[in-house]
C-alpha cells in the first residue's frame, strides 16, 4: 500500500513505523509542517497499560522511550495551607519533544520517509494515496474538508490555562490551589525528564479576566503565575515555549468528539487518529496515550486482515468500531476530571476541608474509587477513614475504622445508623392504598437488612392521587394503623428508621399496574386528573385539567391531613416528591407549566406551588425530624429543567426549611434522553451539595460500597439511595459489608449464624479465585 500520515504527531509517527516493521513492502510518507526534530510542548504523561503495549508492538522504541522516562508514584496536593501525600499512582512522563525524536529516528531508521516543513492543506494532494492518515491535529485540515461525513462536535469548555515549564524538579505529581481576591487558580506540575517539569496554570474565565490576564502578554502571565506560585517554584522562574503565539498565550480547552472517523474520497481512504479524531482534557493526561492507542489498534487490524489495499473497508470499520468504545471511556474520564477543575473553586475548595477535598481530587474522573484508593495506598486511606469518622461523631480506636457509608449520620434529631437509604420503589401491591402483610414483609426485612432508612414507595394523598389502583396511600386512619404496625416492627426488630414519601400523580395517574403496562392509561375506572397545565403525559393518556385556585386548595388540604396522619405512625423522616414528572414536578417544569399566571414563567412562579404546599407542611411536622425534597434534577429534554434550574429549586426549598434534597432526574416527559451509567445521576447531588450547601441522597446505578464509599467519602452526598439491588438482594447493606471484609456490623441475633458462614465463603472464594 501507499500511505501517507499527514501530521507527525505521537500517532503519525507511531503508525507509520508499525506499519512499516509489520510489512516493509509498504510505501509510507509522514509530512510533518515543522522542522526536523522541532516541536512545541513541555511533558506527556503515559499509562503504564499503553506502556505494556508499546513494548509488544515495538520493543525498540519502547526501550529508548522507557530510558528517557520520569517515573513517579506519589501525589502531593498544597491547599489550604497544608501539604497532602497519597503513594501508589504510578505515572510516567517524557517531554514530548523527546518522544517526538524518539519517534522520528525510530521512523528513519525503518526507512519511513519524512518530510517536513511542508503544509497540506487537503487529502486531495496525494490522489495516488491507498490510505491516507489525517493525523494533523486538533485543527485537522483533512477533517475540517469533510466536516459533514466526520461530523466534528466541538465544544469550548470555560476555563483558560497556560502550558508553562520551570527548571525546579518535582518527586511527585503535584497540584497547588491558590486563591486570590478574584478566585482560584490551581498548577498541574509534574517532572518529564532530569532537568524539567511541565507546570500549567489554570482557572476560570472569570478570574482570568478579572486579573487582566487577557491584556498581559507572556512575560506578564509568566511574572503573575511565579508570584502567585512562589511557594511552590521556592525561587525557581517559570519558561514558556509558546513565544509563536501573539499576545497572551492563555488558552482554551477544546473538547472534540467525531461521529465518523474514515472516509472513502473517491481515490484514497482517509482516517483520523490522534487530536484529529477526538481530545481528553490534560487533567486526566490520556491525550497521547490516546493516540498511541489509535495507532496501535489500526496496525493490529491490518495484521487481523490483512496488508492488501482491499481489505481497508473492513480493518477501517473494525478500527472505529472497537476505538469509539475506548476513546468514550477515556472521555467521561476526561470529562468528569475537567468539570471538577472547572467548578473546584465555588464547589469544592471553598467549602470542604483538606482531607476531603484531597479525596474529592483524586476520585475526580470516577475511574478510581475508594477500593482502589485501598490498594494504591492504604495507610493514606485508612487515614481518611478515621478522619471521616471522627467528623461523623465516632471514638476511633485501633481497630479497623468504618468506611463512610456505615458512618452514622444525623439530620435535625434523627440519628440514621449508617448513610444507606432503601430507595422508593413502587410495588402495586395495596388494595384502596392500604399496605398489607406484603409491604411489610418487603420493607421490613430490608431494615432487617441493615439499611439505615427505609422508604416505602410514593404514599398519595388521597385516592385520585395514586399512580395505579394498587399504589399506598395516607389519608385515611385505616391506612395509618398500617403505616404504624410497619413502623413500630422497624423500630423493634431492627436499628433501621421509616421515612414516608408523600406525593401526588397529576397527570400521570389513572394507569394500570407496571406488569399490565407501564404508564398505559386504565381502560376502565379511572378517575379524572389534574396537572399545572392540560398536558398528558402520553398521546393516549387523558389530557388533566389545569389546576384552579380551588384545586390548588383543596389539595393543599390533602397533603396537610396526610402530614397528619404520618405524625401518627411514628414515621421518623418525611419526604415530599417534586420529581418524576408527577404533580408537584408538572409545576416546575417549563415542559408540563404552560401557565401564563403566578403559578407559570419564571422559576420563583413554577415554584410557588410545591413551595405552598411545602411549607404547609413543615409547620406541621415535628420540629426535631426532617423533612426532604425530592427533584427532578434534569428533565433530559430540550426546554427542560437543567441542573442549573434544579439547583435554583433546591435554594427555594432550603430558604423555605428543607433539611435535605434527594437528587433524581428524567421520567418527565416521553422525549427525554438520559445519558445513562454508573453513578450518572450523582453529579446532580454533587452539585446541589456543594454550591447551595444542602444535604443530599445521590440515587441512581449505585450497586456496589465501593460506589458507595466513594460518592460520600468525596462529599458528593451524604446519603446513597439504592434501589434495584435492594430488589434483588433484601441484605443488600449486610453482604456488601461482608464483601468488603468488614465484619464488624452487626446482623440480626437470628441471622448471626448465617453471617458466620457467608463471611466464611466469601473468604474461602477468594482465596480458591483463578489467577487472572
Amino acid at each position: 500500500m501507499r500511505i501517507v500520515c499527514i501530521g507527525g504527531g505521537p500517532a503519525g509517527l507511531y503508525f507509520a513505523l508499525l506499519m512499516k516493521k509489520l510489512h516493509p513492502e509498504h510505501s509510507i510518507r509522514v509530512v510533518e509542517r515543522n522542522r526536523p526534530y522541532d516541536t512545541f510542548g513541555w511533558g506527556v504523561v503515559f499509562s503504564d497499560a499503553t506502556m505494556v503495549s508499546m513494548r509488544e508492538w515495538d520493543p525498540e522504541s519502547a526501550a529508548e522511550i522507557e530510558d528517557a522516562f520520569n517515573h513517579w508514584d506519589d501525589i502531593e496536593v498544597l491547599f489550604k495551607g497544608t501539604r497532602q501525600r497519597t503513594s501508589g499512582h504510578g505515572f510516567v512522563g517524557i517531554g514530548r519533544k523527546k518522544l517526538l525524536n524518539i519517534l522520528q529516528k525510530r521512523c528513519e531508521a525503518l526507512d519511513v520517509e519524512l518530510i517536513f516543513e511542508t503544509d497540506v492543506n487537503s487529502d486531495l494532494d496525494y490522489p495516488d494515496a491507498d490510505l491516507i492518515i489525517g493525523s494533523d491535529g486538533l485543527n485537522s485540515r483533512i477533517r475540517n474538508h469533510y466536516p459533514e461525513i466526520f461530523q466534528p462536535d466541538m465544544i469550548t469548555r470555560p476555563n483558560r490555562y497556560i502550558w508553562l515549564g520551570t527548571d525546579k524538579q518535582f518527586d511527585a505529581f503535584t497540584f497547588d490551589f491558590r486563591r486570590t481576591e478574584h478566585g482560584w487558580f490551581q498548577s498541574h506540575i509534574y517532572k518529564f525528564d532530569d532537568k524539567t517539569s511541565t507546570f500549567i496554570v489554570e482557572t476560570t474565565e472569570e478570574a482570568y479576566l478579572a486579573h487582566g490576564l487577557d491584556k498581559m502578554d507572556q512575560d506578564g502571565s509568566i511574572a503573575f503565575c511565579e508570584n502567585l506560585f512562589s511557594e511552590v517554584l521556592d525561587g525557581a522562574s517559570l519558561m514558556t515555549n509558546a513565544r509563536h503565539i501573539r499576545g497572551s498565550a492563555w488558552l482554551n480547552f477544546t473538547r472534540l468528539i467525531c461521529g465518523k472517523w474514515s472516509h472513502f474520497n473517491g481515490n484514497s481512504h482517509v482516517v483520523l487518529m490522534g487530536d484529529a479524531a477526538h481530545t481528553a482534557h490534560f487533567a486526566i493526561g490520556s491525550g497521547t496515550k490516546l493516540a498511541i492507542d489509535d495507532a496501535i489498534e489500526l496496525a493490529r487490524q491490518f495484521q487481523i486482515h490483512g496488508h492488501d489495499k482491499d481489505k481497508i473497508p473492513a480493518v477501517l470499520e473494525t478500527y472505529e468500531e472497537i476505538r469509539h468504545v475506548d476513546v468514550a471511556r477515556i472521555q467521561n474520564a476526561a470529562r468528569n476530571a475537567m468539570e471538577w477543575f472547572e467548578v473546584v473553586g465555588r464547589r469544592y475548595a471553598d467549602t470542604l476541608e483538606p482531607p476531603q477535598f484531597m479525596y474529592s481530587m483524586l476520585t475526580r474522573s470516577q475511574r478510581i474509587s475508594h477500593e482502589n484508593l485501598r490498594l494504591r495506598d492504604k495507610d493514606w486511606l485508612e487515614g481518611f477513614e478515621r478522619w471521616f469518622a471522627e467528623k461523623s461523631g465516632l471514638t476511633v480506636g485501633n481497630d479497623r475504622c468504618l468506611p463512610p457509608m456505615f458512618t452514622p449520620y444525623r439530620l435535625r434529631d434523627v440519628q440514621l445508623v449508617n448513610r444507606i437509604v432503601v430507595s422508593p420503589m413502587a410495588m402495586y401491591s395495596a388494595e384502596d392504598g392500604v399496605m398489607n402483610d406484603f409491604h411489610i414483609v418487603h420493607l421490613g426485612s430490608r431494615a432487617l437488612g441493615g439499611a439505615g432508612l427505609i422508604f416505602a414507595e410514593m404514599t398519595c394523598v388521597t385516592p385520585d392521587a395514586r399512580i395505579t389502583p394498587g399504589c399506598l396511600g395516607l389519608w385515611n386512619e385505616e391506612q395509618a394503623a398500617q403505616w404504624k404496625r410497619l413502623v413500630d416492627f422497624v423500630h423493634t426488630s431492627s436499628a433501621a428508621k421509616v421515612g414516608i414519601q408523600i406525593g401526588h400523580a397529576g397527570r400521570k395517574g389513572a394507569t394500570k399496574l407496571a406488569w399490565e403496562g407501564i404508564d398505559q392509561p386504565l381502560a376502565e375506572g379511572a378517575w379524572p386528573l389534574i396537572s399545572a397545565s392540560a398536558v398528558p403525559y402520553l398521546k393516549n393518556s387523558q389530557v388533566p385539567k389545569a389546576m384552579d385556585r380551588a384545586d390548588m386548595e383543596r389539595v393543599k388540604a390533602d397533603f396537610i391531613r396526610s402530614t397528619e396522619l404520618a405524625i401518627e405512625t411514628g414515621a421518623d423522616w418525611l419526604e415530599l416528591h417534586c420529581a418524576h414528572g408527577y404533580l408537584l414536578s408538572s409545576f416546575l417544569s417549563p415542559i408540563t407549566n404552560l401557565r401564563d399566571d403566578e403559578y407559570g414563567g419564571s422559576h420563583e412562579n413554577r415554584a410557588r406551588y410545591p413551595l405552598e404546599i411545602f411549607k404547609a407542611m413543615r409547620a406541621i411536622w415535628p420540629a426535631d425530624k426532617p423533612i426532604s425534597v425530592r427533584l427532578s434534577c434534569h428533565d433530559w429534554t430540550d426546554g427542560g429543567n437543567t441542573p442549573e434550574d434544579a439547583a435554583i429549586f433546591a435554594r427555594m426549598f432550603k430558604e423555605a426549611g428543607a433539611d435535605l434534597i434527594d437528587c433524581s432526574s428524567g421520567q418527565v416527559s416521553k422525549e427525554e434522553k438520559p445519558v445513562y451509567g454508573r453513578l450518572f445521576q450523582t453529579p446532580f447531588s454533587d452539585k446541589i451539595r456543594n454550591e447551595i450547601g444542602i444535604p443530599t441522597i445521590a440515587v441512581g446505578a449505585i450497586s456496589e460500597a465501593d460506589h458507595a464509599n466513594s460518592i460520600i467519602a468525596a462529599g458528593r452526598a451524604d446519603l446513597c439511595a439504592v434501589a434495584r439491588p435492594h430488589l434483588a438482594d433484601p441484605a443488600w447493606s449486610l453482604h456488601e459489608a461482608a464483601k468488603i471484609g468488614l465484619t464488624s456490623i452487626p446482623w440480626p441475633k437470628q441471622y448471626v449464624s448465617g453471617k458466620t458462614q457467608y463471611e466464611t465463603n466469601l473468604a474461602r472464594a477468594a482465596t480458591t479465585a483463578p489467577a487472572k
